[in-house]
């Protein structure tokens, strides 16, 4: 999922954007903690994640853009054991979520008018291992990731998807500071700018973007080529829609901003899309730079 960004780095996109160097830092982390000390100028997160800190904390953040249109998360299962296929099936299950994915799952089920009192939680990693050895039934994951791995193993499995069950937002999106926002446009504008020319890349050729995971960024990974492969592919399903094809990558529109905004609504998160995007920077890149529209090759 961080295919596009490893295409900016390798092919001097930002070099190219004026940045002496870009450090691309590892989680899992929701990124708002970084941002709000300092130790980092833009994080890759999610509308939830950073939308419940914006709300419960007043966080001065903003989400700037969104790769992911529509989010990849979900609760993974195999057939023969847990068979979640449905919100009720969660009922008394032990669902493994990894620590920094707590605050989305409660809000999954606070959209679904169900507690951590309905099941058990069990703290993992994100290795699916414990989904496959039978000590979860449910595993929280993404479906370009441990679900094709997974399924490429062997295992008939089966996904609940958060955003075809109450929790519809976008992901992977990219959030700074306010006071990056009003002090330092150009230095955001300028990564957009290199961000979306490397997504460009990924759109175009997922192969090579999976490569450059499995290969180079993420050599001492073990990572396996076929599935990375077969991710990639599928990630750009959640990357490109009708809406992204007319206004350009990482574009939120009016309508995903206003159904993010009911998500977290009926998770409890209250917040107006004022309060958690701002994408004026990303326009002005548009229109500076309007050959990036046409991203398809």
């Amino acid at each position: 999922e961080f295919a596009g960004e490893f295409f900016a780095d390798s092919k001097g996109y930002y070099t190219d954007a004026g940045f002496d160097s870009v450090t691309l830092v590892p989680g899992p982390s929701t990124g708002a903690t970084e941002l709000i000390s300092g130790t980092a100028d833009v994080a890759m997160s999610d509308a939830v994640s950073i939308g419940s800190v914006v709300a419960s904390e007043g966080a001065p953040l903003k989400i700037v853009g969104a790769t992911y249109q529509k989010n990849p998360f979900t609760i993974l299962s195999l057939a023969d054991g847990g068979n979640i296929a449905t919100v009720d099936d969660l009922a008394g299950k032990k669902i493994g979520v990894q620590d920094s994915n707590t605050a989305l799952f409660m809000a999954f089920l606070a959209a679904n008018g169900m507690t951590a009192d309905d099941l058990e939680i069990v703290p993992v990693q994100y290795d699916p291992a414990p989904l496959t050895n039978g000590e979860v039934d449910g595993f929280m994951a993404y479906l370009t990731n441990e679900s094709i791995i997974i399924e490429h193993e062997g295992y008939d499995t089966v996904n609940l998807p958060f955003a075809d069950n109450g929790l519809p937002f976008v992901a992977e999106t990219l959030t700074t500071t306010d006071d990056m926002i009003s002090s330092n446009p150009e230095t955001i504008k300028a990564f957009l700018k290199a961000e979306i020319m490397g997504w460009t890349d990924q759109v175009n050729d997922p192969e090579e973007g999976a490569r450059l995971a499995y290969e180079e960024y993420g050599a001492d990974l073990g990572l396996d080529p076929d599935t990375s492969i077969a991710g990639s592919i599928a990630q750009n399903d959640l990357v490109v829609t009708d809406e992204v094809e007319a206004n350009g990558l990482f574009t939120i529109s009016d309508d995903l901003q206003a159904a993010t905004i009911e998500s977290l609504s009926g998770a409890g998160i209250e917040l107006a899309a004022s309060d958690l995007f701002d994408l004026s920077l990303l326009a002005e890149v548009y229109e500076e730079n309007p050959e990036l529209l046409d991203f398809m090759g």
